[in-house]
């Protein structure tokens, strides 16, 4: 008899620490930085104007990101089908490099239809990528171009490296060679160099930019507004230039 209660007994622990365990592991995930991962949805006024307001959206998102908080994306069916319906209105266009580390939509914590990504390696900018970017600024009416760069780019390192750059390789060394012209003089320390080398890049593409005359238009009208930033891969935080900030 005794027996026969014990093992009742030691049935009904069994089945109540499962049901415990069952119910925590149903139970919210938590984010790496202990906030729980929301369900929020990010959204966003349809329409900005402002290349200001569409800075701080972009930095908003890569706050989340940084923190680890990214809003949840809207990829629904339903999502997709009003993308092609409407079209898109993008508010920001970035000028990336195709460094695999350096994603724009993720480090700024945006979505589909939110920004128009230009990327080549070097983040610089042939009569192509300029085309891209007049297309998003006079089409597209979008009010804000980033040129963003980051730390420890393949590219630039090839550049200040120096040898003999194979295929077309060598279309993308000759681009960054004049920012590294600029500042080889300044420092013998390599890693400091290749820095200094890809936040003179930035300036540069932006110089190219701004020559067009579409953009130059634009600007004058106060319709575009053309910044640079810096992606920091360890961190995860895009900097943006303190010269842009006055804007």
């Amino acid at each position: 008899m005794l027996r026969n209660k014990y093992v009742k007994m030691l049935a009904i622990v069994t089945m109540v620490s499962l049901a415990i365990a069952l119910n925590v592991g149903c139970s919210k995930p938590a984010s790496t930085d202990g906030k729980e991962t929301g369900d929020q949805i990010y959204k966003r006024q349809e329409n900005i104007s402002s290349g200001i307001e569409a800075r701080k959206l972009l930095v908003d998102g890569n706050k989340r990101f940084v923190e680890g908080s990214v809003l949840k994306d809207d990829l629904s069916e339903e999502k997709r089908k009003e993308l092609s319906s409407k079209g898109q209105k993008p508010f920001a266009a970035v000028v990336s490099c195709s460094d695999s580390r350096v994603p724009p939509e993720v480090v700024f914590d945006q979505a589909l239809g939110d920004i128009f990504v230009i990327r080549d390696a070097g983040n610089v900018v042939d009569p192509v990528a300029l085309g891209s970017v007049e297309y998003g600024a006079e089409h597209l009416h979008i009010p804000l171009i980033v040129v963003l760069g980051h730390e420890k780019c393949g590219a630039v390192k090839a550049t200040v490296e120096g040898g003999e750059a194979p295929g077309s390789i060598k279309a993308i060394v000759e681009k960054i060679h004049p920012s590294f012209e600029k500042v080889k003089s300044s420092t013998a320390d390599k890693e400091v160099l290749c820095e200094k080398c890809a936040d003179e890049n930035i300036k540069n593409t932006i110089a190219e930019i701004k020559k067009s005359p579409i953009i130059k238009k634009l600007e004058e009208e106060k319709k575009v507004l053309v910044v640079g930033a810096k992606y920091h891969i360890e961190s995860g935080e895009v900097t943006f230039s303190e010269e842009d900030k006055v804007h």
